[in-house]
């Protein structure tokens, strides 16, 4: 196949791994890159270079983020030209990684995502830029959080930029423009809030290659979420490292609170999710806002990690079983029907058969309704790489085997619970089936709802036209649930909004 012309656009491709924080960074980079001239293609295979967002939250992601760049490197020929590492992994491993991976032609850290495009005319041309060598970005903004507002003029930080585009061109009437493009349709968008960390778990690495927390101003956030539901986004989920903290750099810690009732009141938005929150870090007035404000889901994704106190303290976290008990049942105490869901790590330096057990028990009596399942591994740079206590790997599996039983039945269980009630369900797929998700399920993790129409349990052929066949992407409508089918739900129609 003949190179392109270098007289035409040139065309990328990315390639977006992890989490919904991940999704935006790339949502960010494509406006940049559109905004310079190049073409964003479907297929890595119509693509002069491919831009993998990469993952390294855990070795798990690690390997998918490699795996990722060898198979694209694969694909190059006379049309790819080029195979470029962005994103966590590249950032975290900087040089390590570009001489590991021979096969790829770059890997760009945050820096250069203000000049992305610049460097991949370069790469095209056939320049390689040199890698950076990694550092600790905590050090990069002042300690104090309230100090670094000044400094995030000469530290790039993804997601905060003053240079704005949309895919559209479309500017929002006040407040800073939005930079970023949507590279998925559908209903439902993150939103990002924050960047970084100022925790120190024990466990995690990303503080150290995210940096410290950073808020973004609340008027550019409502900018971004009016530009997002002029899109035809239904609802935000509001994403960032810990949005808990969200406002701390600011001055006013209880901002997250104020934020959800002003983005409540954006007219074509429906629903506003929280994502990431510490339970450490949960105040009886962010619980009240978001049980109490319309549009606001009860949705608590709580980030419990261990129930032993005694992990938990090795883990540098707080609290117990017994408070995170309490913390439950005051959200259902303030929503019967609030989602709640969380991630647990397994096999942590030290852990007993006894705290196995505590954490079973814990995950038994607080009935959430899904559950992330981590087995432990060491990350590079993290205390509890230098623990003492480690597990052999077989154990370690055992008892992540032995766990996911438990949490595949009590997710069941709890979606079971939820038969006879009546739901309002998000439409995000309509194909033969009308899929969508009930305010208590997350974005892709915490199971769907399938909904049938009136007839659709009787015997024989469902009835021409059904009930549900007027439904699109994006409709909200009430259904009431019939089954459940491990963690996802059937739900019969009710009625339209």
């Amino acid at each position: 196949m003949p190179v392109p012309s270098q007289a035409a656009d040139p065309t990328v491709h990315l390639i977006t791994l992890g989490c919904a924080r991940n999704d935006v960074d790339s949502e960010e980079l494509a406006a940049r890159l559109a905004a310079d001239g190049f073409q964003l293609v479907a297929k890595p295979e119509q693509a002069d270079a491919v831009l993998i967002n990469t993952c390294a939250f855990v070795e798990a992601a690690k390997k998918d983020s490699v795996d990722t760049l060898l198979a694209a490197a694969d694909l190059k020929d006379d049309r790819t030209r080029a195979v470029v590492a962005t994103g966590c992994l590249a950032e975290r491993y900087g040089a390590e990684l570009a001489k590991a991976l021979p096969e790829t032609d770059a890997v760009l850290g945050f820096d250069a995502y203000a000049d992305i495009a610049g460097y991949l005319r370069r790469i095209l041309n056939g320049e390689r830029p040199t890698s950076h060598l990694p550092r600790d970005r905590r050090t990069m903004l002042p300690i104090a959080p309230v100090d670094r507002r000044a400094a995030l003029a000469s530290v790039p930080v993804p997601g905060f930029s003053t240079e704005i585009v949309s895919e559209s061109g479309h500017t929002p009437g006040s407040g800073p423009r939005i930079y970023r493009r949507r590279l998925t349709g559908g209903p439902a968008s993150p939103l990002k809030i924050a960047s970084g960390c100022d925790r120190r778990c024990s466990f995690c690495a990303i503080p150290s290659f995210r940096g410290s927390y950073v808020s973004r101003p609340a008027a550019e956030i409502i900018a971004e979420a009016e530009w997002l539901a002029a899109d035809g986004v239904r609802e935000v989920l509001l994403v960032s490292e810990n949005s808990s903290s969200y406002g701390k750099d600011l001055g006013n810690l209880r901002l997250l609170e104020s934020l959800l009732v002003q983005l409540s009141r954006i007219d074509q938005l429906d629903w506003i999710r929280v994502s990431y929150l510490q339970p450490a870090e949960m105040r009886p007035s962010l619980v009240e806002v978001m049980t109490t404000t319309p549009g606001v889901l009860p949705y608590f994704d709580l980030s419990f990690q261990h129930a032993s106190e005694q992990i938990l303290r090795r883990m540098r976290r707080f609290g117990n079983a017994e408070r995170f008990l309490a913390l439950i049942d005051d959200v259902r105490r303030a929503a019967p029907d609030a989602g709640i869901r969380s991630n647990i790590i397994c096999g942590f330096p030290g852990e007993t058969s006894a705290d196995v057990e505590v954490l079973e028990q814990f995950l038994i009596a607080a009935q959430l309704d899904a559950i992330g399942l981590f087995s432990y591994s060491d990350e590079d740079g993290t205390e509890a790489a230098g623990l003492a206590g480690h597990l052999p790997p077989v154990e370690i599996e055992a008892r992540r085997e032995h766990l996911s039983d438990v949490i595949e039945q009590l997710v069941a269980e709890r979606a079971e619970a939820r038969v006879g009630e009546r739901v309002e369900v998000l439409i995000e797929e309509v194909d033969g089936e009308v899929i969508g998700r009930a305010r208590h399920q997350g974005p892709e993790v915490d199971g769907t709802v399938r909904l049938m129409d009136g007839e659709a349990d009787r015997a024989g052929p469902a009835p021409e036209p059904r009930d549900i066949d007027h439904l699109r992407p994006g409709d909200l409508v009430t259904a009431e649930v019939v089954a459940a089918e491990g963690i996802d739900l059937l739900a019969r129609l009710a009625n339209r909004n």
